[in-house]
């Protein structure tokens, strides 16, 4: 039988994803952000070519991205405790959701920035214009509509990794799912789970998505 505190539970998981998702989202972007805006502007294209800090930054991301997301987990446990000063819950699954979806970000900021008309930047720094200047004014401006779908993404990724986060007790829906649904055999409170995971996802997609087409320049 469903129950109001079934009900209470699953609103509490909702809350604790829509942290987790929302605020791993908010430091990934602190990090990743510049971490893109770097790779792009020191690759060999890039207005400011340097491939030792282009190669170092790129390996870093590659390494981080290749670790499945419930071993870097528990890798860095050891972090999150020193940080958190626990390592269950929703407030220290922040920490290595944050880990895992920086190098991912970097990734699609750099991404978005080099798709920018290379005559755009040229015009610019024909000019006069400095390389803060065309980062700031040209790179992240032209490239704002893809910048956005590449943030519609990453909550929508980092979403899903709280719910892995769930196996180890991450808090939040997947941690529902897990602790009623799979170990106590309450198939109800999974689908449930499932389903509010779902709607998360496709309310941030289409809010994401109307806004990106909202401020395409290009329409």
């Amino acid at each position: 039988m469903w129950t109001s505190d079934l009900t209470l539970m699953m609103l509490e998981g909702v809350r604790d994803t829509l942290l987790m998702t929302l605020m791993s989202t908010l430091f990934g972007y602190l990090i990743g952000l510049p971490w893109g805006i770097v790779l792009a502007v020191t690759d060999k294209p890039g207005i400011r070519p340097n491939a030792v800090v282009y190669k170092i930054l790129d390996v870093i991301a590659n390494i981080m991205r290749s670790i499945p997301f419930l071993i870097l987990l528990i890798l860095v446990m050891p972090i999150t405790r020193a940080i958190v000063g626990k390592t269950t819950g929703s407030a220290a699954t922040i920490v290595p959701l944050t880990l895992a979806a920086a190098p991912f970000i970097g990734r699609m900021i750099e991404s978005s920035i080099k798709e920018v008309d290379h005559g755009v930047v040229e015009a610019a720094q024909s000019m006069g214009a400095g390389t803060f200047t065309i980062i700031w004014k040209v790179l992240l401006v032209e490239a704002r509509t893809s910048i956005l779908v590449g943030v519609t993404i990453a909550i929508g990724t980092i979403l899903g990794y709280s719910a892995m986060a769930g196996v180890v007790g991450g808090g939040g829906l997947g941690d529902i799912a897990m602790r009623y649904g799979y170990y106590r055999y309450e198939t109800l409170i999974m689908i449930v789970s499932v389903v509010l995971l779902v709607i998360l996802v496709q309310i941030f997609q289409t809010l994401g998505m109307r806004l990106s087409a909202k401020l395409d320049k290009r329409k």
